[in-house]
């Protein structure tokens, strides 16, 4: 798959094959394609914590607060992004330009996680609504957990959709 097919194929995920696992050589590349993701200072401010069984239903219990993503109860992984501190220079360049880069190398961790997962012919959903505390204490984390991705095979029932988005004239300008 090319890069343009791959970002047609990519969806968010609403509907999960809760019989199938994902294979452990599959999910050990994606998490070599998010290694290898470009951060600041290439000083990679974040930890992935896999979760998967039991661990993967506390954290569907942990995304799903209020009603919301119900599905989850059948994704078999999720991955659990943290946030870690800069390295010196990346915490440099943050201060003195007022830019938040552990949120964007954060999200282009996801990026780089959702879209080889799609290689792969897994399916993603990129989750931001989550009880911090309950992940915090379930992965044993000691800093703020920033996305969850959910992981898994979509359900056979759940097509491709048409993509939704904005007119590239909407999106675009060019300063010559």
């Amino acid at each position: 798959m090319d890069f343009s097919e791959l970002t047609k194929a990519r969806q968010s995920c609403r509907k999960y094959d809760a019989t199938r696992a994902v294979e452990e050589e599959k999910l050990l590349r994606i998490l070599e394609a998010g290694r290898l993701s470009p951060s600041a200072c290439n000083g990679q401010p974040y930890h992935i914590t896999v979760c998967r069984k039991e661990s993967a239903a506390a954290v569907a219990r942990a995304v799903s607060g209020m009603g919301m993503n119900k599905f989850a109860a059948d994704v078999p992984v999720f991955l659990v992004l943290s946030e870690r501190p800069y390295v010196a220079s990346a915490a440099l360049g943050a201060r003195a330009k007022g830019n938040d880069y552990r949120s964007l190398d954060i999200g282009i961790l996801a990026a780089y996680l959702t879209s080889a997962a799609t290689e792969e012919g897994l399916s993603t959903c990129i989750l931001g609504w989550f009880d911090d505390g309950s992940l915090r204490e379930l992965c044993s984390l000691d800093a703020p957990v920033r996305l969850v991705i959910a992981l898994g095979y979509a359900a056979a029932d759940d097509p491709l959709r048409n993509k939704k988005r904005k007119a590239l004239s909407e999106l675009v300008s060019y300063c010559d």
